[in-house]
């Protein structure tokens, strides 16, 4: 399995939730899931997406404190 490095961890989570919003121009480290209208619905789904992709699982309770895109990058590669 290739390792999860910061870019791949990335690009998973960033195309993750450029399938769930509509200005995928707005999917940057530092936009909050409230502008992107990102509910709790879509976080597992992202979560899901996660853990297919990379095989990190995250637990809904860390999903709970995450506020920003970077954050989920953040969590991810500490999983890894």
């Amino acid at each position: 399995m290739t390792p999860v490095t910061t870019e791949r961890a990335e690009g998973v989570v960033f195309q993750a939730l450029i399938d769930l919003v509509e200005d995928e121009s707005l999917v940057r480290s530092e936009t909050t899931f409230e502008e992107l209208k990102i509910d709790s619905l879509d976080l597992v789904e992202v979560q899901q997406i996660v853990e297919e992709e990379l095989g990190i699982r995250l637990l809904r309770e860390d999903l709970k404190e995450l506020r920003t895109v970077g954050d989920v990058v953040t969590l991810v590669v500490g999983r890894a």
